[in-house]
């Protein structure tokens, strides 16, 4: 791999009493590429989510950023360092309207007072033209949150995560439950993105998502990364399969 790394996972682990739902996990998110993190129900794939993004302290190891540690950092702080995630339970803004979510997460300094305050607002409009347009919710901008459908309110919590101006991208079950049209348009957009340099990590259950979009598979299971390589090498092999899929010997 070429790629250059931006994100190092190394030695973490993450005990909650006797359990260990992330149990010594190294590995690296390289950049511009996308980095799938697949494995059954319960595999620790959330929790490496919060560890990396601050909302969980590990036991052990360490998740460093362009070099430098991570651990101790709020999230909001990470945030703002360039990594972005999404959530399962999407933590929209219900009764905001979708142009109030996507403006609630760009930058705090466009105040008219400040220097450059006028400009920089009309340039922060332009810019939620631009993701509203991408998202296919361009005429939904006075609706709120709470009152879309299922699939706008994904996209909509992409669409924040696009106004972050994030390097990374850290999506949890990003296209779970989208019908056709909305999955298709989905994976267009995301590989867009990717091939514009943003470098995403997904965890997602549909294979299809997994097998179109992915360059590059983690296997979790039981905490524990069972493989980190090419997806039809990891796709293809019978042992993480039965993993997957349930069929493990007891």
């Amino acid at each position: 791999m070429t790629e250059k790394i931006l994100l190092e996972i190394r030695g973490l682990s993450m005990r909650f009493g006797g359990l260990r739902a992330v149990d010594d996990v190294t590995m690296d998110l390289r950049a511009g590429i996308v980095t799938a993190l697949v494995g059954p129900n319960g595999a620790g794939k959330t929790t490496l989510f919060n560890l990396i993004t601050g909302h969980l302290a590990p036991t052990e190891g360490d998740v460093t950023w362009r070099g430098a540690s991570l651990l101790g950092k709020p999230s909001w702080m990470i945030a703002r360092n360039g990594i972005a995630r999404s959530f399962q339970d999407l933590r929209l803004f219900t009764h905001m309207t979708v142009e109030e979510n996507i403006l609630t997460v760009m930058e705090r300094s466009s105040w008219l007072w400040q220097p450059g305050g006028s400009s920089r607002r009309h340039a922060q409009r332009a810019k939620v033209e631009e993701i509203l347009d991408a998202v296919g919710l361009a005429d939904k901008r006075e609706v709120r949150a709470i009152d879309l459908a299922y699939a706008e309110r994904k996209f909509l919590s992409l669409a924040r995560i696009m106004a972050t101006d994030a390097e990374v991208w850290l999506l949890d079950e990003p296209a779970s439950g989208l019908d056709r049209g909305s999955y298709e348009r989905f994976c267009a957009l995301l590989r867009a993105h990717v091939d514009r340099g943003i470098t995403v990590c997904l965890i997602e259950h549909n294979l299809d998502i997994v097998i179109s979009l992915s360059d590059r598979i983690a296997f979790l299971d039981q905490g524990r990364l069972l493989a980190d390589g090419e997806p039809q090498s990891v796709l293809n092999d019978p042992h993480l399969s039965s993993i997957y899929f349930g069929e493990r010997a007891a």
